[in-house]
């Protein structure tokens, strides 16, 4: 009886054990949308610069100075995005969501990537309305200039929120963002003297 009872209290920690992973690795829904090789899964829009070195994806202005951008093939709704990204030379960049890409020309928003005092975490809408909400004065602060920082951006039904190295930047409800659907894509601004580097670029589906 005793070496029954053994046996049965066994099973069902292997039982217990079992169904712990499985729901486990279920509920694990993070896709790295950055291999840390190369280019796969995006798509180079315009003439300006992608390309990765030592790990890191990096963007760079060209000849051309023109806008350029990087989309994911696939497309994402509602999600939960976390990068890092580290501004170098000029970094007025951005993480458009939602969004759509023709040649160089963009329609959807932007988290906004800029230096210091230009309202990164911020959101604006391309070929639209223009700003629709910036952070509070003091939050400029938060961006650390020549160093790496992290940008988390949570999409779900109407409601966007950013955050800058664990800090909310701003929440947006708006009516227009919540009927969209597209891709994420960073940007290359124009005007040439743009450098910015990227990494661990990962996404959760909400």
């Amino acid at each position: 009886m005793r070496h029954f009872a053994f046996f049965l209290l066994l099973s069902a920690g292997l039982f217990t054990a079992c169904h712990t992973t499985k729901k486990g690795l279920s509920d694990d829904k993070t896709i790295p949308l950055f291999n840390g090789k190369d280019l796969t899964g995006w798509v180079n829009y315009g003439r300006e610069k992608w390309y990765v070195e030592d790990g890191l994806l990096i963007c760079e202005s060209g000849q051309y100075k023109e806008y350029g951008y990087l989309g994911t093939e696939q497309k994402f709704k509602d999600f939960d995005l976390t990068l890092e990204f580290k501004q170098e030379v000029n970094g007025n960049s951005g993480v458009f969501f939602r969004c759509s890409v023709d040649g160089t020309k963009v329609a959807g928003w932007q988290a906004e990537v800029a230096p210091k005092g230009q309202h990164t975490g911020g959101i604006y809408e391309s070929y639209g309305r223009g700003w629709l909400i910036q952070p509070i004065p003091s939050k400029e602060e938060i961006l650390k200039e020549n160093e790496w920082n992290t940008m988390r951006i949570r999409c779900v039904g109407d409601e966007v929120t950013t955050y800058l190295n664990g800090i909310e930047m701003i929440t947006l409800k708006d009516e227009k963002i919540g009927q969209a659907d597209g891709q994420i894509a960073l940007q290359i601004h124009d005007g040439g003297g743009i450098k910015v580097k990227w990494r661990n670029i990962n996404i959760k589906r909400l």
